[in-house]
């Protein structure tokens, strides 16, 4: 009798999980949204012939199932439950979504409800852990396009893009708080509740296609394959972090160290990451050949992600050292420019009476002449930093510029914002990108402030590319505010890894512990969350222990660790 009642009960519960999706769907508040950005229907190359289509779909197949499954119940009853239960152990493998102290992933139902320090500590650990949520999803997500194609990751692809636009929105409303607007306690405490859900419904997006990546990417399955593609590539990557050494090598020669102080670490660390990676590369060597590829895909994925953050730090040498390159050459043409607008102050002086004004003027110009000596006799005095050197004559000119700008027509006007803004985009490149890396590699320790203003200052970037033909005083601007706030970033990212005690170790001391210091930092690991959230993060879990960080929210991430300890 148990064996005849097993088999229809199969449906019914797969209708019964569709159901929950789609509950916690139209709870979350994102169905309509989701509808709108996508067709769930599309079909997914390698992806397997059943996928989750929706809750319209799920709502009609466990229907249909109930209906069969019911008169069954009555009569299989326990034996049907145990029969399933098992067929699904079957089913998922070594994949484990990691406990969660007895409840569900996600943030409150009521957020509002929650004491205003409690809530503001919630909302920053959202941030977090929604961050770490997308960063890591972009990162497999990467993986599995080099491997199937664009068009068979074009689902999940859509999946990260929403995520990513409810954690952008989610940010700005962070940065609005942050500014001390607005200032009465019902809009804050407003603001920080749409914070929590929207965190919620980037997760929750994300936790909706996790099932199904995994069947894509199918690492237990294919786990012979996977361990040699990813052997290839830190043979790869190890070649590179050795070009990086030497073109960081030459860096300190012909450069200040200031100029290479946001990357001076990062080959000792890429190489932590190898060691890392490479240690685990050896354990899925060894659960191939014993027949555990549920291990080795853990072990696998922990490779990869050391894989990529090398990589990772590898391209922020290299680019540090065009960014510099191209200052040096910028250097000549942006003293020059400077000194033309000191001649127009001077003449503007000369021909005007006394005043705020000409006080005004006469200060600034006094501050450019200053800036442009220093800058001249750091140059001549041979290693010195372009970057820095770039960022005072812009900074000087500047002052000179909300001076002059009266005097001058708008022609003018538009004519020198086009000449300043490549050197503005070039400083605001370099530093949104340095800080862009830190915190992508440190992001174990990082709190919600740095990566708040890193998000800004990503985004007034991304306006003055937007900006650069049709406004380019206005791409100016926003260039000038990203520079500044992506330094701010670095500086508090920074201070978090202080402050978290850094496990970080550089690979010739990391021994037995094989980078695991470093990938606990790097976020590759799930360390049980980050520093400086200002609490809370707990109630925005999912994802403590110490697997590997896979492609989903805070309910699935840690499903590959399965309690596995590194």
């Amino acid at each position: 009798m148990l064996v005849a009642t097993w088999w229809p009960a199969v449906p019914a519960a797969h209708g019964a999980r569709a159901d929950d999706r789609a509950a916690v769907s139209r709870e979350g508040g994102i169905t309509d949204r989701v509808g709108a950005l996508e067709d769930r229907r599309a079909p997914v190359g390698h992806a397997p012939d059943r996928l989750y289509d929706g809750p319209g779909a799920a709502a009609d197949g466990g229907a249909s199932a109930t209906d069969l499954v019911l008169p069954v119940v009555l009569i299989g009853g326990a034996g049907t439950v145990a029969a399933y239960a098992y067929a699904r152990r079957r089913r998922s493998g070594t994949r484990r979504v990691p406990p969660t102290g007895g409840r569900a992933w996600g943030p409150p139902k009521t957020p509002e409800a929650k004491p205003p320090a409690e809530l503001d500590g919630l909302a920053r650990g959202a941030l977090v852990a929604t961050d770490d949520a997308v960063h890591t999803s972009q990162e497999e997500l990467g993986f599995a396009e080099a491997r199937f194609g664009g068009e068979a990751v074009e689902r999940f692809t859509k999946a990260v893009a929403f995520a990513e636009s409810e954690l952008t929105a989610a940010f700005r409303l962070r940065r609005r708080l942050d500014d001390g607007f607005p200032g009465d306690d019902a809009t804050r405490r407003s603001l920080l509740a749409e914070i929590v859900t929207r965190c919620g419904q980037a997760n929750a997006r994300l936790d909706a296609e996790s099932a199904d990546f995994d069947r894509l990417r199918a690492l237990e399955a294919e786990a012979g394959e996977a361990l040699e593609a990813a052997t290839a590539a830190c043979r790869e990557e190890t070649g590179r972090a050795a070009t990086a050494e030497a073109t960081l090598a030459a860096m300190r020669e012909r450069y200040a160290e200031s100029a290479v102080s946001a990357v001076a670490a990062d080959v000792e660390q890429a190489k932590d990451r190898l060691a890392f990676a490479g240690t685990r590369l050896d354990l899925a060597r060894q659960a191939v050949g014993s027949g555990d590829n549920g291990a080795a895909a853990v072990h696998i994925r922990a490779a990869e992600g050391g894989i990529d953050q090398a990589a990772r730090l590898g391209r922020a040498v290299d680019r540090r050292a065009r960014e510099l390159a191209e200052a040096v050459g910028s250097l000549p043409h942006a003293l020059t420019g400077t000194e033309a607008d000191l001649a127009e102050a001077r003449g503007l002086l000369r021909g005007a009476g006394g005043g705020m004004v000409a006080a005004g003027l006469q200060g600034r110009a006094a501050r450019a002449e200053s800036v442009l000596a220093e800058v001249r006799r750091t140059v001549e005095a041979g290693r010195y930093d372009p970057l820095d050197a770039l960022r005072r004559i812009e900074e000087a000119g500047t002052g000179l510029d909300e001076v002059l700008e009266g005097a001058r027509d708008r022609v003018s006007l538009t004519h020198r914002a086009r000449m300043l803004l490549d050197r503005s985009m070039l400083t605001a490149r370099s530093a949104t990108g340095a800080a862009v890396d830190y915190v992508t590699t440190h992001r174990g320790a990082v709190g919600s402030e740095a990566r708040t203003r890193l998000a800004e200052a990503r985004r007034r970037l991304e306006e003055a590319r937007l900006l650069a033909d049709g406004d380019p005083r206005g791409a100016l601007d926003e260039a000038r505010q990203a520079d500044t706030l992506a330094r701010q970033a670095q500086n508090l990212a920074e201070q978090d890894v202080r402050a978290y005690g850094n496990p970080y170790r550089p690979a010739g001391s990391a021994g037995a512990g094989g980078g695991n210091g470093g990938a606990v930092l790097g976020g590759i690991i799930l360390g049980g969350g980050a520093r400086g959230t200002g609490g809370g993060s707990g109630d925005f879990g999912g994802g403590a222990g110490s697997g590997p960080g896979s492609f989903g929210g805070g309910d699935t991430r840690g499903r590959l660790g399965g309690g596995r300890r590194p």
